[in-house]
């Protein structure tokens, strides 16, 4: 494991608030020399600390108007269950992360699509058709007062 000390954590804020900022800027807000800067910047991403660089989306622009998390619970409780729900469900555009939680359910999905049809369409056609699936609750996003996701 790579020691991170506070200089760095300073380089990994910049960056998740920036990842696009020039690094003579970046080594200007936490104060090193850019070749220090660079270095340090390096090391991060040969670590594995710094796993790429990426760009927000607006969603809205973007044609996605309706957000949900959903939690599904699966009918069968293993390993082969897991994997085949896991399966079908990485082949979903609208599916944007999934998550194996603990708890009622085993799922927690963040679905993206252009509006309430398109929606009832993934849930019924998509998530419906998934065998593995026993119960699904959705929980409209009807606004995200803070996001930090990049």
């Amino acid at each position: 494991m790579t020691k991170i000390d506070a200089k760095d954590r300073q380089i990994l804020q910049e960056l998740s608030r920036d990842g696009r900022i020039s690094n003579l800027e970046l080594a200007a807000r936490v104060a090193l020399s850019p070749s220090a800067c660079l270095r340090r910047v390096q090391a991060l991403e040969a670590a594995g600390i710094i796993t790429g660089y990426r760009a927000v989306l607006d969603p809205v622009k973007m044609g996605v108007g309706f957000t949900a998390y959903l939690t599904v619970g699966l009918g069968e409780h293993s390993k082969r269950a897991q994997e085949a729900f896991e399966r079908a469900i990485s082949r979903s555009p609208e599916v944007r992360e999934c998550h194996n939680i603990t708890g009622n359910v085993e799922y927690l999905l963040r679905v993206e699509a252009a509006d309430l049809v398109a929606y009832k369409r993934f849930h019924t056609d998509v998530l419906g058709d998934i065998p593995q699936v026993a119960t699904i609750t959705t929980h409209v996003v009807m606004a995200s007062p803070k996001d930090d996701r990049a």
